[in-house]
């Protein structure tokens, strides 16, 4: 994800020279010719997959379910999501403190001096945009606690949906949803544990901690975690998130991005180390989009990293996802500061970018690439290596057999392409059987994107990212981009796109239907020319409607609730029918792909036999088509079509309406090898026929 300069459009278009649907609608049913005698390339088995980033609350507040913001005091303002009640009447001082804290790593905790006992003396977490709790559902909330001098004797608990119109800051009680009183505390360092039921379903509460007693009482480490999640596991995911991603049976998962892995500065880049071992341990950082939008200036937007890269291999797994990490190649986003790691440093103790005691000096280019080795070791290694060593004792004893990996997002120019080469080569020195996905920069086409592609067929590069954010008719005009595309060297990894209604990064674009079945016209193009691309990702994939930064996005969700977008369910019938093999499609007249806005690709399924035609009918007026089976035999009596459909081009599902458009299966009948179709007004249609050649 990035900010993208505009894409060049087809002059055609804009000229408005291509022929209109109407007149091609009213005519006789048009003949479409799938050659099943003719198989072409293979589909590559990750061909539709997903792409994560932490942008838009994905990760915090949103597939990572923990519901305290700030649980560990250690943002750059220490005291974010946190507030005390009625301006701090009951404290006669509060602060956050780093004497004696629980670990190095976790080095910060809150400091309450408590004046006198009562509500007033009282902490609140508003949670990421609330928190939103389930009635009779279970959550652990938990905390490390050390009683100072006085007579503090214990705090209370209590999970609240505020009075209405009452921020934290000024109402001392809300509605309780559930309490627990802690007691037992000491002078030294504990966790307290308990389970608590909320008696309601509320989107927005808060929990609040009350000190009991006077005196000085230091408190860290703040969690509420539901014990619903995804394979319940104790640090898992949010359940209706996960399902909807699995629900596409995905081929890929690409993480953590996107422009999270450059940073604005090298020194705020991703680095995955710093994202496993304990939970409470994991340093916090600012999340690079909390200010790049004026739209949504989001400050409080930080990274807990909860959700790191031990949980993304295991979420990649729990889906059936081959794990594709991107990693930093030396490069600040090139948007922001463009900040350069040296090629080189001096040789001795400093050449890796660390000191003798192990801490980073200025990271140079041996640290990226150090960091990229010790990723596959940590992803594949055996126990007894190092950093393999790291993910057994996290619970992990089986590699997870990570066989790609990405230098760099979105990077372009010599800067890069002189810290890629020595890069890929350290890679392959090593792990000669790991294949490279390689940058070309931001944009589609330019003298940028040019050169990086030469360059990158010159040394035999595996895969080329390609990413394209413009209007929704640039997809239907360019649905024919790779029908021309060499069938050697890279291939092609489409590995961000997404039609946008108004204007790249604009924050009125909406997922709707025109922008979703000008994408599903551009896929016919990807699916014909899978002997040049090898894989596709939507972009991005989460966003919560309280708390994004970028639209469109291709999964919605609150703090309760979730629903797939009309793009969503594209992506989903893709990925679903996917089939093995291209075959071979000849349009009306032998017209190119796309003639008239009606866009085919076909493919075959080894496992079912079935023939599986994709047809996009971008008109306002229904089109009869024939779909002539060439070669077929054995064809079945009965077909399945799966159909997506609206005449109004602005239809969207929303929180409201999670179903409004959705794909709608039914059957029709099949006699011979030419199947008779009629394809509703903008739609997008799948056809299964049994139909062994």
């Amino acid at each position: 994800m990035t900010i993208k300069p505009a894409l060049r459009f087809s002059a055609l278009a804009l000229l408005g020279l291509l022929p209109g649907p109407a007149a091609y609608a009213q005519s006789a049913p048009a003949t479409i010719t799938v050659q099943v005698n003719k198989p072409g390339d293979a589909v590559s088995k990750n061909m539709y997959g997903l792409f994560f980033e932490d942008i838009n609350f994905a990760a915090d507040g949103g597939l990572y379910p923990e519901l305290v913001k700030n649980k560990s005091f250690e943002t750059d303002d220490h005291l974010i999501g946190w507030k005390a009640i009625r301006g701090a009447a009951g404290f006669e001082s509060y602060l956050v403190s780093s004497d004696r804290p629980i670990s190095n790593a976790n080095n910060h905790f809150l400091r309450l001096n408590v004046r006198k006992a009562g509500p007033d003396a009282a902490f609140v977490n508003e949670g990421f945009r609330g928190m939103g709790v389930k009635e009779g559902a279970e959550y652990t909330l938990s905390f490390f606690a050390r009683r100072g001098p006085g007579n503090v004797s214990g705090v209370t608990a209590t999970l609240e949906e505020p009075g209405r119109g009452q921020g934290p800051e000024t109402a001392a009680t809300g509605k309780s949803l559930a309490q627990a009183q802690i007691t037992g505390l000491t002078n030294e360092w504990k966790k307290y544990s308990v389970v608590i039921k909320p008696s309601a379903t509320v989107a927005k509460a808060r929990l609040k901690l009350a000190v009991e007693g006077n005196g000085s009482l230091d408190i860290d480490v703040v969690s509420l975690f539901p014990k619903d999640t995804y394979m319940n596991r104790e640090n898992g995911l949010r359940p209706d998130l996960v399902q909807l991603l699995k629900d596409m049976k995905p081929g890929f998962l690409r993480f953590p991005g996107g422009c999270i892995v450059e940073g604005r500065t090298l020194a705020q880049r991703y680095q995955w180390k710093e994202t496993i071992g304990d939970v409470a341990s994991r340093r916090p950082l600012v999340n690079r989009w909390n200010t790049e939008f004026l739209h949504k200036f989001t400050p409080d937007y930080y990274q807990s990293f909860g959700l790191g890269f031990f949980e993304y291999f295991q979420l990649s797994e729990d889906i059936g996802a081959e794990p594709l990490p991107i990693l930093n190649v030396g490069m600040a986003c090139q948007f922001n500061s463009a900040e350069l790691a040296p090629i080189s440093a001096a040789k001795g103790p400093n050449a890796a970018g660390h000191d003798a005691a192990g801490h980073e000096d200025e990271p140079t280019l041996e640290t990226f690439i150090q960091d990229a080795l010790d990723l596959i070791e940590f992803a594949n290694g055996p126990a007894n290596s190092t950093w393999g060593a790291k993910r057994v004792a996290m619970g992990h004893a089986a590699p997870f057999n990570m066989k790609m990996i990405g230098i760099g997002n979105e990077q372009w120019g010599p800067q890069y392409l002189e810290r890629y080469e020595p890069f890929a080569k350290a890679v392959k020195a090593k792990y000669p059987n790991m294949q490279i996905v390689s940058s070309v920069g931001p944009s589609p086409d330019g003298e940028n994107f040019d050169k990086a592609t030469l360059k990158m067929r010159e040394l035999k590069a595996e895969f080329i990212d390609e990413h394209y954010y413009a209007k929704p008719e640039w997809f239907r005009q360019n649905a024919d981009r790779y029908d021309k595309y060499p069938r050697t060297g890279p291939k092609i990894f489409a590995g961000e796109y997404a039609a946008q209604s108004v204007a790249i990064g604009s924050p009125d674009n909406k997922n709707n239907w025109d922008c979703a079945i000008s994408e599903a016209a551009f896929m016919t193009g990807l699916e014909r020319n899978a002997g040049a691309v090898a894989m596709a990702s939507y972009a991005p994939m989460l966003a919560h409607v309280d708390a994004w930064q970028w639209t469109p996005n291709m999964i919605w969700f609150d703090n309760l609730t979730s629903y797939g977008t009309v793009n969503y369910y594209v992506q989903k019938l893709y990925a679903l029918n996917k089939g093995t093999r291209v075959l071979p499609v000849v349009m009306p007249g032998k017209a190119k792909n796309g003639t008239d806005n009606l866009f085919a690709s076909a493919v075959t399924d080894a496992p079912t036999g079935d023939v599986i035609v994709k047809l996009v009918n971008y008109s306002t007026s229904p089109r009869a088509v024939k779909v002539n089976l060439a070669g077929a035999k054995n064809v079945g009596k009965n077909g399945k079509a799966f159909v997506m459909a609206s005449d109004d081009l602005n239809t969207m599902n929303t929180i409201q309406e999670p179903q409004k458009l959705t794909p709608k299966e039914e059957t029709f009948s099949v006699s011979g090898s030419n199947v008779s179709y009629t394809l509703a007004p903008n739609s997008f249609t799948v056809l299964r026929i049994p139909a062994k050649r």
